[in-house]
């Protein structure tokens, strides 16, 4: 398959287009006259916002998964200091937000927003399917951010012009409140079916470092399954929980992707984040690609530092370590999983050795640390290269949500749940392994469990939390049943209070952000907790 290097030129387009808050206008050349021109401007500036998309690989882990419960604060296992352990212990108040502007999205809506104005209003040098192949894509992208937006702070500015652009529009014309949460969510749902029929009259071939239709499809699934199951509160309009009827409407895409032939679960899970397998990875239907001669990912972020580790660290079967992943002098841990949490792997699922290496601090084993593997790349050279693909979908997923979705229906979801389990044990596999349908809570936990294995590190264990339900449609966060206690063997705890914390579902917005718009008001429920008026 070949290799996909987002276009520098792309990229540039974007470097001098970041901004502080809503109402700066970007210095861009692409919004002069001499662009949009002929049909390569149009494919660099899609490559620039696809360049923007992978810039933002961190974001699903630090808003989906750090408040998880999964994740280690404080100090890891080699002492080292551990990054955002406020975060993951849900310490979000107003003078400590956990992110700041927005977490810098509407400078990229700005970029999206601008080019669906270019794209369908003028460039008459594309031909129609083009012209909906890149709207396809850019309205997937829109949908996309401001779903990330949604499901972090709730009701946000709707900003889906260009008057930003005109730059001598007064700053104060260019204020906005706060929309409402049911609001945003239906304005998410208009450009994923925008989307979703822009790609229907398109002509456009699958390649996974690239939006496509299943890319669409996925997010749409991901958007009805929120809708369905997620109360959103808001001083506005909030959004209730609709039920079935979006959940069917989930169902539906998901067979799409299903019924389309295009992907398969890879035989062996460690392959899917092998840089060797790259070119043949069926189970990725949106993957950011990374190469050393380009750019790497974040992974020496994850790993053990080897002059802490080697000849003073036992394995599990109480050797002295080697520098086993050859990382010579790169890496640090800046990001631990609980041994509470790996432990409930048991030894013959393949996910626990395919996603961490696990070793001690004694000769007895019982101080315990585990290296991430998921993005460890390769080495060329005599060099460990941080280049592996970062999963943004897969097909796993859409396994496992058509499982949560038939649970919601009233329907099966064991057979779902064993697709995914049957290649996580993979040789070692026996029906005692296999799952038989319980009732809904029961069913939402094995679904939610299955997830927590399968999808470490790929940002998704906080947004499950969240959405997925105890036996009173609840949802798990407030469950201590879902929880994982902070040592082994200690009691577990739900990762957020209900009575006093239900406020911290949402994250809190930054005083700069609040400061810049006087129409902007502090996420619902922060200033009641905290007394503010």
């Amino acid at each position: 398959m070949k290799k996909f290097i987002y276009s520098i030129a792309g990229a540039l387009l974007f470097g001098m287009a970041s901004c502080d808050s809503l109402n700066l206008s970007p210095e861009d050349f692409a919004a002069a006259g001499n662009y949009w021109q002929n049909a390569e401007q149009v494919g660099t500036y899609m490559n620039g916002l696809h360049s923007t998309l992978r810039s933002d690989y961190s974001s699903p882990l630090n808003l989906g998964e750090l408040r998880g419960g999964t994740m280690r604060e404080g100090t890891s296992s080699i002492n080292t200091s551990l990054n955002s352990s406020s975060i993951i212990r849900n310490d979000l108040r107003t003078t400590s937000t956990g992110v700041s502007n927005w977490n810098g999205y509407y400078a990229t809506i700005l970029q999206v927003n601008h080019f669906i104005d270019e794209v369908s209003n003028n460039c008459a040098f594309l031909s129609e399917a083009q012209r909906n192949a890149y709207l396809g894509q850019a309205y997937g992208m829109r949908a996309y951010y401001y779903f990330m937006l949604y499901k972090t702070f709730g009701g946000v500015p709707l900003e889906k012009d260009i008057k930003v652009m005109e730059g001598s529009i007064d700053a104060v014309a260019l204020y906005m409140e706060r929309s409402s949460a049911e609001d945003v969510l239906n304005s998410i749902k208009e450009d994923i079916n925008a989307s979703e029929n822009a790609f229907k009259s398109a002509s456009a071939s699958f390649n996974k470092y690239y939006w496509s239709k299943y890319a669409t499809l996925f997010l749409k699934a991901q958007i009805y399954m929120w809708s369905a199951k997620v109360t959103t509160n808001d001083d506005k309009q909030a959004h209730t929980a609709t039920g079935t009827a979006d959940l069917q409407v989930a169902k539906q895409a998901l067979n799409e992707i299903i019924s389309s032939g295009q992907f398969s679960l890879m035989e062996n899970f460690a392959d899917i984040f092998d840089y060797s397998k790259k070119s043949k990875n069926t189970e990725a239907i949106l993957a950011m690609y990374f190469d050393r001669t380009e750019t790497t990912n974040w992974g020496s972020s994850f790993v053990y530092t080897p002059s802490l580790i080697v000849g003073s660290y036992y394995d599990p079967n109480g050797v002295p370590m080697t520098d086993v992943l050859q990382l010579n002098t790169a890496g640090i841990v800046r990001y631990e999983w609980k041994e509470s949490f790996i432990k409930t792997m048991d030894e013959a699922d393949t996910r626990r050795a395919g996603t961490f290496l696990e070793y001690y601090a004694d000769k007895d084993l019982t101080i315990f640390g585990s290296t991430y593997l998921k993005l460890i790349g390769h080495m060329a050279e005599g060099i460990r290269q941080f280049d592996s693909d970062i999963m943004y979908m897969r097909y796993a997923d859409v396994l496992l949500m058509m499982a949560e979705c038939e649970n919601g229906l009233g329907g099966s979801c064991a057979p779902w749940i064993n697709q995914v389990r049957e290649r996580a044990y993979g040789e070692n596999w026996s029906e005692e392994y296999a799952y038989t349908d319980g009732d809904y809570a029961a069913n939402e936990l094995a679904i939610l469990f299955e997830r927590d294995k399968e999808f470490v590190g790929e940002g998704c264990r906080w947004f499950d939390v969240v959405r997925m339900h105890d036996a009173n449609k609840q949802p798990l966060v407030f469950s201590a049943a879902a929880a994982y206690p902070m040592e082994l063997g200690d009691e577990a705890y739900p990762i957020l209070d209900k009575a006093t914390e239900t406020h911290k579902l949402l994250w809190p917005i930054n005083t700069a952000v609040l400061t810049a718009d006087p129409k902007l008001t502090q996420t619902w429920g922060y200033n009641a907790a905290e007394g503010i008026k």
